[in-house]
């Protein structure tokens, strides 16, 4: 784990343009505020002419996009469009995403372990009323804080690890709340090797900037279905770093649409 006296000078500017990148990024024709609609195809139906149909009728200010998913009971693909709206209510009602302030004591040096095969673990997710989808976790990423040992299960999402996460925060109200279904964070390689650029490959360091913390997708439309964390990634003490929630203008709520 760092210490306040080894924090690279430049770290408080970097997490400030992180913040306004993600500013740009949610905001954008098809960022998190965007999506309007997610529209699951009936079996047989053919993806490729739903789509051309759907972009035919969209109007200008609604990009379609394609997705897949595996059925729950049967593992079988199963196809769906989704619609963006660059002008959708949530975008105008949106206001920012409030955060803790930058804390160099949760930029946490970790080891990546790998684990041989794709081995998978439940995830289960936020829309699927109890069920679990099996996700590959690659490997292990340990560490030690305050006397405390964790084991920590990031899975492959296109090929950068992405821990889901959940702490004491969740479960609060007020200045120190957090999204009450966890977070996310991109996990990061601290040494160089040829997987890199994919966050995993062979055992080594990765850092853990929770400074970085992200609200998840669901906390911006109800459109998505996002992973809740597993039991092993959920810290009993308070992650007060990274992003906390999304704040929107005039009482505006995404669950009342």
């Amino acid at each position: 784990m760092t210490s306040l006296s080894s924090v690279r000078p430049d770290a408080p500017a970097e997490f400030d343009a992180w913040r306004s990148a993600r500013h740009t990024a949610v905001t954008s024709a098809t960022g998190n505020l965007a999506l309007v609609e997610t529209r699951w195809l009936p079996a047989g139906a053919d993806p490729a002419a739903e789509f051309a149909r759907a972009t035919a009728e969209a109007p200008a200010t609604v990009t379609v996009t394609t997705l897949t998913r595996s059925n729950l009971d049967t593992g079988e693909p199963e196809h769906g469009l989704r619609f963006w709206d660059s002008a959708s209510p949530a975008i105008q009602a949106f206001d920012s995403i409030s955060a803790f302030a930058y804390d160099p004591d949760w930029v946490v040096e970790a080891q990546f372990t790998p684990v041989a095969g794709d081995r998978t673990i439940p995830f289960e997710h936020i829309r699927d009323n109890g069920g679990s989808r099996e996700l590959v976790v690659p490997g292990d990423i340990t560490f030690t804080r305050d006397g405390v040992d964790y084991s920590l299960s990031a899975f492959d999402d296109d090929g950068t690890l992405l821990l889901v996460f959940g702490d004491a925060t969740n479960r609060l109200d007020g200045d120190t709340s957090t999204y009450a279904s966890g977070r996310f964070l991109f996990v990061q390689r601290s040494d160089e090797h040829d997987g890199a650029d994919t966050g995993f490959g062979d055992a080594g360091p990765v850092t853990l900037d929770f400074n970085r913390a992200f609200v998840p997708p669901c906390g911006f439309s109800v459109q998505y279905n996002c992973p809740m964390p597993p039991a092993q990634n959920r810290f009993a003490q308070s992650v007060e770093a990274g992003e906390r929630n999304v704040v929107f203008a005039d009482g505006f709520d995404i669950y009342t649409l």
